[in-house]
């Protein structure tokens, strides 16, 4: 591959696997919430998309976060926290309370 070595999967650490899934939830997801731009059109929003994602995502950092530690799950949180609320303010409409993306396992953000 280039004269690249490549490391194999066995001598990667779960914590890194677990964030780097979480990193790749949280970047997707904030496409899809329109935190990025589009050439185009300037903006990019699914929030459909979206709110998968970050269902997704708040499962993985509430199942992974007592086998990651705390240092690693409270970033997660805090980024997670950050998406949901960009969510809200994307909303035409706002969610009942505990519907909201993510709420079933973080419980209420506001």
């Amino acid at each position: 591959m280039g004269g690249e070595e490549l490391r194999d999967i066995a001598d990667v650490a779960a914590v890194e696997i677990i964030t780097s899934a979480c990193v790749h939830l949280l970047s997707a997801a904030a496409v899809k919430v329109g935190l990025a731009e589009d050439e185009a059109t300037g903006q990019y929003q699914d929030l459909d998309e979206a709110r998968k994602l970050i269902n997704a995502l708040a499962g993985l950092v509430t199942a992974a976060a007592p086998e990651i530690g705390n240092e690693h799950a409270r970033s997660l949180r805090d980024g997670l926290r950050s998406l949901q609320l960009a969510f809200a303010e994307a909303l035409p409409f706002p969610d009942d309370p505990g519907k909201a993306p993510g709420e079933k396992y973080t419980g209420r953000v506001s």
